[in-house]
């Protein structure tokens, strides 16, 4: 485990280009924004452990800080209860 999170730290840091490092900086100076990006992530992916292993990934490869991070950490935690409540709705009631 701690071998993969090194190995990605690796290639993230050498497929990163000056772009992406604008917008992880853009989008997550603001611990707010951290966390909608958390929400954001783990709504797409399902999957708020995967949030995370990417985060710190992020955070191995020196593009987010661990201040970024725990922004998007707690999003992410967040992110997973929003996604069973959106399973709990009686979706024939709004078909």
């Amino acid at each position: 485990f701690l071998y993969s999170i090194k190995t990605m730290g690796d290639g993230l840091q050498q497929a990163a280009g000056d772009r992406l490092r604008f917008y992880i900086d853009k989008y997550t100076s603001n611990p707010f924004l951290g966390v909608l990006v958390g929400i954001g992530m783990t709504a797409l992916i399902q999957s708020s452990s995967g949030v995370t292993v990417i985060t710190v990934g992020l955070v191995s490869a020196g593009l987010l800080t661990l201040r970024q991070a725990i922004g998007i950490v707690m999003g992410a935690n967040i992110g997973t209860t929003v996604t069973s409540f959106i399973i709990g709705f009686k979706l024939g009631d709004y078909a």
